[in-house]
């Protein structure tokens, strides 16, 4: 017995060029069928684009059209890379799986000075 797919809410796009604007997001994948949102991510410190997007399409068919169709398709001067964009509940598994490794402090090594003559 298959398990059935579950339904691709949103896609999760990265190594998008800083240049780039929604409109050539747009453009891009309305080619796999109806954009219904673009939420391009910026610093919140000082307004930059983070080279990441999330987009939401019209139908979960044309979702997994667009992941399937435009991984690694060149966007300006970059290869963008597109896949299906994790839940918060996925994402809430994964951060509690992986631990950091503590921070190590390095001591600085002190210059050793001039040596007195007598």
């Amino acid at each position: 017995m298959k398990k059935a797919k579950s339904p691709i809410k949103d896609i999760f796009v990265a190594d998008i060029s800083f240049e780039a604007t929604e409109e050539d997001l747009h453009k891009l994948f309305s080619v796999c069928g109806t954009v219904r949102s673009i939420h391009m991510l910026t610093d919140p410190k000082n307004g930059n684009f983070k080279g990441v997007a999330f987009i939401r399409m019209a139908t979960d068919a044309e979702n997994r059209e667009a992941i399937n169709m435009l991984d690694g398709t060149r966007l300006i001067d970059r290869c963008i890379n597109v896949s299906a964009a994790k839940s918060k509940e996925e994402m809430a598994v994964v951060d509690e799986v992986v631990e950091l490794p503590e921070k190590r402090t390095r001591r600085r090594r002190v210059p050793k000075g001039r040596k007195k003559v007598r």
